[in-house]
């Protein structure tokens, strides 16, 4: 029990300021939503309705009537869509908020309470909206993501092919170097269309492939049985039909992209060679993606190492176009989940691991480091020291969010990037290795003096051999 003096300071406290006065709240379901107003603005605060379209509009109308400017609501799968959508064609500002963040206290649990509880947290202003690019770039977020579905879909045919060729014991997959590349696809084609002979199946053989006819003849003479083609054939012909919905979807995204760019003026002279890749990869869109990113943009982002034409523009449709959104950079790499999430009690540092998110620009951020880290380049370099000191894992997320920042300040500030290169880098780490070691030297009152060789006889050549001694040098006298 508290104590008379206690109780009657927490009764002089004041209460949480009304941020919102005319703020609601939704509980979003798959059949019907429970929606809840401050008890003020209407007799009935809380009430029911159903998913049809024509309810929906109903309930809009009914808020819209009693006033309500603002609106909470949970990212419940993907039921939220439609009220979203057709609360903010009526002029409301809605808000989608994370599920964690709206957590109802402990007890019991209804639709009714949760969505009361939504409003309560809401009015107080206690509740922070998900990202959600604009209008404009939302339809091409929304077609990338179907194209993403049409791709994983045909690369599962692709190994349904790999399968009955298996099957067959035709080891096509063995002496290719891609099965749905030129040589594989015409061989499979000609298989299906009922060629078994060796030698005018390894005929179709490719300039290009590495592998010898003779090696492509040994590997095509297989167990040829109706059942195993059947399955290559349906396998094909799926894969045929999902490349095709690729296609028509990629007319859907120039349409996007024309409907952006409407206006704005394309450069003048042509773009510089892109940095972000070597050749064009296997499944990106056939027109220029560069040149319709640099119209809507002003800004060319190939020139960030790891970052292609295809997954710049994947980029931009998962962040939008307008860096704003984010006050800083810091911002930016915390909505991505690549910076450390530090969890600190007592003054100490409990743990400073990076959360686990489904952020889809963080994954297409961490393609991009892992393709940078073979280049010889200063992300590279960072890339394959911090893989050796603390791991692959950590080493991918701490480039990516090297890459993030690049990314943030060229969209946002147009600044440009210039590559130093891995050996200014190389240069810059190993003098803050040299002069953290004169620092703690000067600290224990020595003198740290380079060594050129080791007084055991034997002989370092380069920097590393020196930094080496140097240390040890240190170790010694510590």
């Amino acid at each position: 029990m508290a104590s008379p003096a206690k109780r009657k300071r927490l009764k002089k406290e004041p209460p949480l300021p009304v941020v919102h006065r005319r703020a609601a709240g939704i509980d979003v379901g798959s059949t019907f939503h429970a929606v809840a107003v401050p008890a003020s603005l209407d007799p009935r605060p809380v009430r029911t309705f159903c998913t049809f379209t024509g309810e929906l509009h109903e309930l809009a109308r009914w808020l819209t009537a009693v006033g309500i400017t603002t609106v909470a609501m949970e990212s419940t799968g993907v039921y939220w869509i439609p009220v979203f959508e057709i609360l903010e064609s009526y002029g409301l500002e809605v808000l989608l908020v994370n599920a964690r963040g709206v957590k109802n206290v402990p007890g019991r649990k209804t639709d009714v309470s949760d969505a009361q509880w939504i409003q309560r947290l809401h009015e107080h202003g206690l509740l922070r909206g998900s990202f959600r690019p604009s209008e404009e770039i939302s339809p091409l977020r929304a077609y990338l993501r179907v194209r993403e579905r049409l791709v994983e879909s045909a690369a599962s045919h692709i190994q349904h092919m790999h399968k009955a060729l298996m099957q067959m014991n035709v080891q096509l997959q063995h002496v290719v170097s891609d099965v749905a590349g030129v040589t594989g696809m015409r061989i499979i084609r000609a298989i299906v269309a009922g060629e078994r002979a060796p030698d005018v199946l390894s005929a179709f053989r490719d300039a290009r492939c590495k592998s010898s006819i003779d090696t492509i003849h040994a590997a095509l003479c297989g167990h040829y049985r109706s059942e195993h083609v059947f399955a290559l054939k349906q396998a094909l012909e799926l894969y045929d039909v999902y490349r095709t919905k690729m296609a028509e979807c990629d007319e859907e995204i120039v349409r996007v992209l024309r409907h952006l760019n409407d206006g704005r003026e394309a450069p003048a002279r042509a773009l510089p060679k892109a940095r972000g890749q070597s050749r064009k990869q296997k499944n990106e869109p056939s027109f220029d993606v560069r040149l319709a990113l640099y119209t809507l943009l002003g800004v060319d982002l190939t020139q960030i190492h790891g970052v292609g034409p295809y997954l710049a523009l994947r980029l931009v449709a998962e962040c939008g176009n307008d860096m704003s959104r984010w006050k800083t950079v810091k911002h930016f790499t915390s909505w991505l989940t690549l910076a450390p999430r530090n969890k600190i009690s007592g003054g100490k540092l409990l743990s400073s691991r990076t959360p686990r998110s489904q952020n889809r620009a963080a994954a297409l951020l961490r393609l991009a480091a892992l393709g940078v880290g073979k280049t010889d380049t200063a992300l590279g370099a960072f890339y394959r020291r911090l893989s050796a000191r603390v791991g692959k894992a950590k080493a991918v997320t701490a480039t990516a969010r090297k890459i993030a920042v690049l990314f943030y300040n060229t969209l946002r500030y147009g600044k440009d990037y210039s590559d130093p290169g891995a050996d200014f880098y190389e240069t810059q780490y190993k003098k803050r290795v040299v002069k953290n070691l004169r620092r703690r030297a000067a600290s224990l009152g020595l003198e740290l003096v380079e060594l050129t060789a080791v007084s055991e006889g034997v002989s370092y050549e380069g920097d590393d051999a020196r930094l080496r001694a140097i240390a040890g040098a240190v170790a010694r006298a510590l």
